[in-house]
Order: structure tokens, then C-alpha cells, then sequence
């Protein structure tokens, strides 16, 4: 058991009935009254984020989590399949647990969290950034970039990506996976 002065980022609560990741946390102190703390909390069997606000010194329940690093295989209608990096053992996972599977591609190294004491995995997590190539652009049209224009490309993964007007087919860019964002063109 912890107390509320205990909160950090990324630590893995167990709340009403479920498992929560905490995405923001801020202790507050106001004037009058008691302090709290503001949370986000993002649910790892739904998805939802929902907003909480815990009492200074309040009990809080934390689950014992893992991240280890599992290299992608394929995708069968079973879902995705995975590696162990250190034991070689594979697991698969269904869509739902895999955040930005269109940007993933074979071979790719994920973080997967898995629950210590049940050992069933929550999440898996793909790196901040992939470089991916451009298989599909349509031409740029030039003279309408009153502002920053932009236009659909289809990469190497089949997503699709909202990149500037003279990124070409063939191109490597690079994608931001937690907002799906063009980064930058890769050399």
C-alpha cells in the first residue's frame, strides 16, 4: 500500500475495480482548505482516460508491473505475435492491447507491460519514433500554400500520414507514434 504523496508517471494503480496508468498527476495546496492531487488516469483494459482527484494522503493501491522488450513478428488472424529479446518465448496479443499497430513492422523492438504478479500483458508500447518509407503519394499541388499545406501518403506499414506538399514516393520520413504526426524527411 502507498499514499497519494507516492504518485509518479507511468506508475500502474489498481481503482475502482481496474487498472489504471497514471498520465498526469499535480499536487495541489490551496489556500483554504486541504490539499489534493489532480490525476489523469488512463485505463489499460479500455483505453478510457478519465480525471481524478485523490485527497492528500489517501491509500493507494499499486500493481507491480514489468517492462520487457519483445521484438514484433507477424500479424495472423490470431493477432499479433511477438518475441521475447531474452527467453525467445512468443506470445500473441489482440488488436485492442497493441497501441499504433499500423505503424509497426516486422521485426520492429516493442515495450510490452506485463502485470508481475499475473504475468499477463497490458499494454505494448511502440518507440517514440519510426522511420518508415513513403509507398504511395499523389503529386503536391503547388500555389495553394496560404498555409502550411499538406497531403495523405500511404508508408511501407499501409497507414496513412499527413505530410508536407514535396515529400515524394520513396521517401523515408519519420512518424511520431503516439500522435501518428510526420516528424521529419530521413536522408
Amino acid at each position: 500500500m502507498a499514499t497519494t504523496a507516492d504518485l509518479r508517471n507511468g506508475l500502474v494503480i489498481q481503482f475502482n475495480h481496474d487498472l489504471f496508468q497514471i498520465t498526469e498527476f499535480q499536487h495541489v495546496k490551496p489556500g483554504k482548505g486541504g490539499a489534493f492531487v489532480r490525476t489523469k488516469l488512463k485505463s489499460l483494459t479500455s483505453g478510457k482516460v478519465l480525471d481524478n482527484t485523490f485527497n492528500a494522503g489517501v491509500t493507494i493501491y499499486p500493481v507491480r508491473v514489468e517492462r520487457r522488450k519483445f521484438q514484433f513478428l507477424y500479424k495472423d488472424e490470431a493477432g499479433y505475435n511477438f518475441m521475447d529479446n531474452e527467453t525467445f518465448d512468443q506470445i500473441n496479443l489482440t488488436e485492442k492491447i497493441v497501441e499504433g499497430a499500423d505503424l509497426m513492422k516486422e521485426g520492429q523492438e516493442v515495450e510490452i507491460l506485463i502485470n508481475a504478479e499475473t504475468d499477463t500483458p497490458l499494454t505494448c508500447e511502440l518507440p517514440p519514433f519510426v522511420e518508415l518509407e513513403v509507398t504511395y503519394s499523389e503529386p503536391g499541388i503547388r500555389g495553394d500554400t496560404a498555409n502550411s499545406a499538406k497531403k495523405k501518403v500511404e508508408v511501407s506499414t499501409g497507414a496513412t500520414i499527413m505530410v508536407p506538399l514535396f515529400i515524394e514516393q520513396g521517401d523515408k520520413i519519420r512518424v511520431d507514434t503516439r500522435t501518428h504526426d510526420y516528424v521529419e524527411r530521413v536522408k
